[in-house]
């Protein structure tokens, strides 16, 4: 069953069941294609038979991807934002959705080929805009946002030449 409240992400005609199942690929815990549901008749986005909406989860939240067609694009208004634990795992996700046919962004954005908006967010950046220190969190911050993938050795090693 699906949560209570559940995101729909609105893909053109005949993407979201390629959409999730790579969201699934990426090894998050928690994640699988739960069903996928065909279009009982012909509609103005899909015909009779074809994948209307695939219902999914990523990290044990639930999402439902619909093929609506080309009428509303992906804008930057929305992304998913994952938390990593180490360089190893932004890296290793980053990779993934840029090498997979998106596009880099700054500060840690990218799109995949969907165009749906990813923040691979490491976790020690995160600490570093909350350090009671100022002088640390804005070093680490003007690191940041010089960069496209976060690299979190040079946001640590900016922070601690602050201070």
């Amino acid at each position: 069953m699906p949560d209570k409240i559940t995101p729909c992400i609105w893909y053109d005609v005949n993407q979201a069941e390629e959409a999730a199942k790579f969201y699934v690929s990426l090894g998050l815990p928690d994640s699988r294609i739960d069903t996928v549901a065909r279009a009982p008749a012909d509609n103005p986005s899909t015909k009779a038979g074809d994948v209307l909406v695939v219902e999914f989860t990523l990290a044990g939240k639930s999402f439902v991807g619909l093929n609506g067609g080309p009428i509303f694009p992906q804008t930057e208004a929305i992304s998913f934002q994952i938390y990593t634990d180490d360089q190893a795992e932004t890296d290793r996700l980053w990779d993934a959705i840029v090498g997979n046919g998106g596009a880099e962004s700054m500060c840690g954005w990218c799109k995949d080929r969907w165009g749906v908006n990813w923040q691979i967010t490491p976790k020690a950046l995160m600490d570093l805009h909350r350090d009671p220190n100022p002088a640390r969190a804005k070093a680490g911050f003007d690191a940041m946002m010089k960069m496209k993938k976060i690299d979190i050795a040079t946001i640590q090693t900016a922070a601690d030449a602050a201070g």
